[in-house]
């Protein structure tokens, strides 16, 4: 049991927006165990990349934009996917390669796509998806429809060539969009030391005239706030800023992974700012009554369990649809 210090009271909408954030955590954390579960029982193939530790980037970062706003993310994109609208078991039933998932159960994990809540697709290809982003700001701003776009990526993305495309373009162009690198210290199981020659991936925005910013993202409500500035400078002043937001996964970079090229004290050393349950103490420090955190806990395990349940009793997915997809009539 830990100890939790009672802060001053909060504002009522502080603490009723960090429950919802935390509800919204809790719930991506639920799931992708659920999913790791499945997965080892072959229930789950293919690829499964899990977000269990970046829960906080995904919701955070929902808190500044507006439901309109398009995203557009990599194949870590579960978590991205449900804060935006789309219904756990929708998400599930995917991975399940079921029918009743989001994208007919022919995309899986790493191809979620929900055209009507704006979120545009998880993708395969490493930093691909990068200049793509840059190309639906671009339309943003020819319809003067106000809308932001925010792109997801991992730090193995920021050495790709299509990552520096798609940035020289926001640039040149004034596009109306946000670049957030999930700096989870790993490009699949390679240390950043091996991979980038510049720790501070933000950097890379000065070769551009962009506007920068770098921090740890372990507060919800702190990545609220810092990628809130940067959604509003998009939607005001058309510009594009990066963003390195410092986080951590708990699992492997895939379920294939064991991520045994980490240490136990690493792991612990970063368990102690794990998003999840430091939303959770937060909000009882503020004076969340216990009954309240118990009837939040209680149904975010039902809708998962529900899920999951949904999932496994839904159609396979449909060869017809494959072939519709696939090849012109």
């Amino acid at each position: 049991m830990r100890r939790i210090e009672r802060e001053p009271a909060a504002p009522p909408a502080e603490r009723t927006l960090l429950a919802e954030l935390y509800r919204q955590m809790l719930t991506i954390r639920r799931m992708e165990e659920a999913a790791a579960k499945a997965y080892s029982q072959g229930k789950i193939g293919g690829f499964l990349h899990l977000y269990i530790g970046q829960e906080s980037i995904a919701a955070g970062t929902n808190a500044a934009c507006k439901p309109e706003d398009y995203w557009v993310a990599t194949y870590r994109e579960h978590g991205h996917a449900y804060v935006k609208g789309t219904p756990v078991r929708a998400i599930l039933a995917e991975l399940f390669g079921k029918s009743t998932g989001i994208s007919k159960g022919l995309g899986g994990s790493m191809h979620l796509f929900d055209a009507p809540n704006h979120f545009l697709g998880g993708y395969g290809i490493v930093g691909g998806h990068v200049p793509l982003a840059s190309g639906v700001a671009f339309a943003s701003k020819y319809r003067d429809d106000g809308r932001v776009t925010v792109c997801f990526f991992g730090d193995g993305s920021a050495s790709q060539g299509a990552f520096h495309e798609g940035l020289c373009l926001a640039a040149l162009w004034h596009l109306p969009i946000v670049f957030i690198c999930e700096n989870n210290q790993y490009s699949m199981g390679t240390p950043l030391y091996r991979s980038l020659s510049v720790e501070d991936v933000s950097q890379k925005a000065l070769a551009y005239g962009m506007a920068r910013d770098r921090f740890k993202g372990d507060d919800v409500l702190t990545v609220r706030d810092r990628v809130g500035e940067a959604v509003r400078r998009a939607r005001e002043e058309h510009v594009p800023t990066l963003i390195e937001i410092t986080t951590y996964r708990f699992r492997g970079h895939s379920m294939s992974d064991p991520g045994q090229y980490r240490t136990k004290e690493e792991i612990e050393e970063w368990r102690k700012s794990d998003p999840v349950p430091s939303a959770h103490d937060r909000l009882m420090a503020m004076g969340m009554p216990e009954t309240e955190m118990t009837a939040l806990e209680d149904a975010v395990k039902r809708e998962v369990d529900e899920a999951v349940e949904f999932a496994e009793q839904s159609p396979p997915a449909n060869v017809d649809d494959m072939l519709g997809s696939t090849y012109a009539s």
